[in-house]
């Protein structure tokens, strides 16, 4: 592709499709509050209403004056700036295939997402709830898991509500092994699992990973609805030009996102530990 058919609309349009693609963690987050991002620093804010009451009903009878509603309001900060900036030599397209550039923007897309879902990942601690799996390999994790959905039930997570779990590949493997025994036999597709309790199982390399003094490796593993954790993003800048000192193709490219834990009560982290 000659650096003259460069269309920023169109290849910012192209990059955004790809990240939808690649991302896991924000695919299962909220999305609704996206609305104009022009740069670091900008504030989404998130509007709710406060609980409704419900009364009696009396025939013949003049109901109470209309509840004056409490009315929320919870800013998503877009705090996080990442760029990409890569050259493609004009000797490597030559003797390349003409589709060097289409490949090279998928990748930066399979970075750029990698980011994202990692930072909202670390957003763990932002959970009302937690439950600590003390062996990973002791064969109980299932028991770990319906407990922590037996919390949002609790806090009235019904089944009609999307509910995901996201594990590492390690935790991942115990869960496909247990899932198994029980007889399941449910297809991997595109880093889903399949479910357990009603919950979609995803697995992500990117959920956080902590080691103790001890040597305890401990995994954050995630169950929440699709509506817990918020997003928002704007790819803010891509542009095509010739770098000054190369006879190269050049792309650079600025990713604005945030994300914020908006209802920490449906959110539960499944404290996964493989002790040393």
């Amino acid at each position: 592709m000659a650096i003259t058919n460069f269309i920023p609309t169109v290849w910012s349009e192209n990059l955004l499709t790809a990240l939808d693609k690649k991302y896991i963690g924000v695919a299962n987050c909220s999305r609704d509050y996206e609305g104009e991002i022009k740069n670091q620093g900008s504030v989404v804010k998130i509007c709710g209403v406060g609980a409704i009451t419900v009364s009696d009903y009396t025939k013949d009878t003049d109901m109470s004056a209309p509840q004056a509603l409490d009315d929320t309001v919870t800013e998503l900060v877009i705090d996080q700036a990442k760029f990409f900036n890569f050259q493609i030599d004009d000797v490597e397209k030559t003797q390349c295939t003409p589709k060097l550039m289409d490949a090279a923007m998928k990748s930066a897309a399979a970075a750029v997402a990698d980011q994202a879902d990692k930072y909202v990942y670390s957003l763990y601690e932002g959970a009302a709830n937690s439950i600590f799996h003390s062996d990973l390999y002791d064969g109980t994790l299932v028991d770990s898991i319906l407990s922590a959905r037996q919390i949002l039930y609790e806090n009235n997570v019904s089944d009609s509500t999307e509910v995901v779990l996201e594990v590492s590949p390690t935790v991942a493997s115990v869960i496909l092994k247990e899932k198994l025994a029980l007889g399941d036999n449910e297809v991997l597709d595109n880093g889903y699992l399949g479910s357990i309790a009603g919950c979609k199982i995803f697995v992500s390399n990117n959920i956080v990973r902590t080691t103790s003094d001890m040597g305890d490796v401990k995994y954050k593993c995630l169950m929440r609805t699709t509506r817990a954790i918020a997003f928002a993003e704007q790819l803010s800048e891509i542009e095509a030009y010739r770098p000054e000192k190369r006879f190269a193709d050049a792309i650079k490219g600025l990713h604005l996102y945030g994300a914020k834990v908006v209802y920490p009560d449906e959110m539960v982290t499944l404290d996964v530990c493989i002790p040393a």
